[in-house]
């Protein structure tokens, strides 16, 4: 396991050195023992706010940091902690159920997606994004985003003709583009990981701090979730974990104040 220490000030980000912490990651005395060295070697005067990991073993160090240098503020990574949101929501049964359909969907039908590459203004279904969860969210949208396609290849004649329309796949492909349910599915899916990502985007930008865009960020998040579904008993389940997310890794007295 390699640690990446970064420094950021007015200046410009500066990485100051990478430690192979493989024997020291998951012991908490260990691992703060490395973050007083790289303290100690800035200045502790020179340091208003350390980021980290959010594993427990990380918070445990924070505390044993706060001990020695009272000074120092600490979080746990926003980006971390919004990507751990999307495996909350991900893991929910039904979005589980409806996410493992569509990578089977993806895998399955190779052969029908490639025919689909021909078409004007044709994206790819897959495409990557800056996490895994994101990705997963990332390509649900792109298959709906083509749903007039993939219904339109299930009823021509280049499909029907074909033999792959009369195997178990070609029928399973047939049920899955049909189904009401699975693309009603998609849309709340996509609506309520969409502002998630987009706030993902914003904290994991290098190029700009974006402590101060968290708790506005959070939000609208929430706010654009509700406003999107509107009927409670609906995006309350996703709300909740969204809050829950908040007060356990990221509510902090600076998010507000920046």
């Amino acid at each position: 396991t390699l640690i990446n220490f970064l420094v950021y000030c007015p200046a410009r980000l500066t990485f100051i050195k990478f430690v192979d912490a493989s024997n020291a990651v998951k012991d908490a005395p260990t691992l703060v023992n490395l973050f007083f060295e790289v303290v100690e070697w800035v200045g502790p005067s020179n340091v208003v706010h350390m980021v980290t990991d959010n594993a427990s073993n990380y918070t445990a160090a924070e505390r044993l940091l706060h001990e020695r240098y009272d000074n120092i503020y600490w979080s746990p990574c926003a980006a971390h902690c919004l990507n751990l949101l999307l495996k909350d929501i991900s893991s929910m049964p039904h979005m589980d159920y409806l996410l493992s359909r569509v990578t089977i969907f993806v895998y399955n039908h190779i052969t029908l997606l490639s025919w689909l590459r021909n078409r004007s203004g044709w994206m790819e279904t897959v495409r990557p994004a800056m996490t895994r969860f994101a990705t997963s969210f990332i390509t649900l949208k792109s298959i709906y985003d083509h749903k007039l396609d993939l219904q339109t290849l299930e009823t021509s004649k280049h499909y029907t003709n074909h033999k792959l329309s009369r195997t178990s796949k070609g029928k399973s492909f047939s049920s899955t583009i049909l189904d009401n349910k699975f693309w009603d599915d998609c849309l709340i899916a996509i609506t309520v990981a969409a502002p998630i990502i987009r706030l993902l985007r914003i904290v994991d930008y290098d190029k700009k701090p974006s402590l101060g865009y968290v708790y506005e960020g959070m939000f609208r998040t929430k706010m654009a979730i509700k406003c999107s579904i509107t009927k409670k008993k609906l995006y309350k389940p996703y709300t909740n974990l969204l809050k829950l997310r908040w007060d356990r890794n990221l509510r902090k007295n600076f998010h507000a104040v920046g």
